[in-house]
């Protein structure tokens, strides 16, 4: 996933903004071509992955196939074909958990052997 320059898209009456794309391939034919789904989401307060606002297909077919030799050729052409601008890499906010578990102790046992 990327970061991307903040875009609006209306979305059921409201304008939000988008931050994160996602895409991959969800078909390809070898030396053919590669159709994408991709999703533009926002953000959320944390840096975590929010709503989808809009998604879809891309089909890469032609030259812009041949042309496509590693995995940033196909971020920058999804994002050209979108018009959008690719501002780094998306990294997933991490979660600190800050409680401490106390564990009590295991309950000893002492045995005393009887004289004979």
């Amino acid at each position: 996933m990327k970061l991307i320059e903040e875009v609006t898209i209306w979305d059921n009456g409201v304008n939000k903004k988008a931050t994160i794309l996602n895409a991959y391939v969800i078909n390809l034919i070898l030396n053919q071509s590669a159709t994408f789904y991709y999703a533009l989401n926002s953000a959320n307060e944390d840096g975590s992955i929010g709503e989808t606002l809009t998604q879809g297909n891309l089909s890469m077919t032609g030259q812009d196939y041949q042309d496509w030799l590693i995995d940033n050729d196909a971020w920058d052409w999804v994002a050209e074909q979108l018009n959008l601008t690719i501002t780094g890499d998306y990294v997933p906010p991490v979660s600190i958990n800050t409680s401490t578990t106390t564990m009590a102790p295991e309950p000893t046992t002492t045995t005393t052997e009887a004289p004979i």
